[in-house]
């Protein structure tokens, strides 16, 4: 405050002659810094040789607030996880939505190809095209009604042997169905 009393007069004007003075010696010196004639000087400490001491109170503390984070782990996680389960089996319902979508139509395609590959007319040009007729009605053979659970069968006509008898067919069906 030394210096500010020689610079302001008592009646609060500046002194012309000091502010001309200051900058005729150098007009971009600044003013001082706070604190600038304290000098601070740093002492290295060796702590080696300390140990320190065993504080048993401190170390249930440490325990207590390890128990005191799992136990607030466990409720958070238990609050959070019904939360994050459900958002994510709605990302899985949106998913399988799509892919249900995606399935009908490819279903649709293909049932609308096959209905294009077995139409009678398409049928009809295959069978110009690779010369194929109707069968004759020789050709035709029905087929016997049998319970239901058994298998349909033709019995083809067997050969007849001068040594063998012929056995008919509806026997042979009997004995094989038992």
């Amino acid at each position: 405050m030394a210096t500010l009393a020689t610079y302001f007069r008592r009646n609060g004007t500046v002194a012309v002659g000091d502010i001309a003075m200051r900058a005729a010696s150098d007009p971009f010196r600044l003013r001082n810094l706070p604190a600038d004639h304290l000098f601070m000087y740093s002492k290295s400490v060796d702590n080696s040789r300390l140990v320190r001491q065993a504080d048993p109170a401190a170390r249930g503390e440490c325990w207590s607030a390890l128990a005191a984070a799992a136990v607030l782990l466990l409720v958070v996680g238990s609050i959070v996880a019904p939360q994050v389960a459900s958002v994510l089996a709605g990302y899985q319902v949106e998913s399988l939505k799509a892919e249900y979508k995606t399935l009908v139509d490819q279903k649709r395609d293909l049932e609308t190809k096959e209905a294009g590959l077995l139409s009678p007319e398409r049928l009809n040009d295959l069978a110009k095209a690779n010369s194929l007729v109707n069968p004759d009605t020789d050709q035709v053979f029905h087929l016997e009604n049998q319970a239901p659970g058994s298998f349909a069968k033709v019995d083809a006509p067997k050969m007849v042997d001068s040594a063998a008898k012929t056995v008919p067919p509806a026997e042979t069906g009997q004995a094989r169905s038992q």
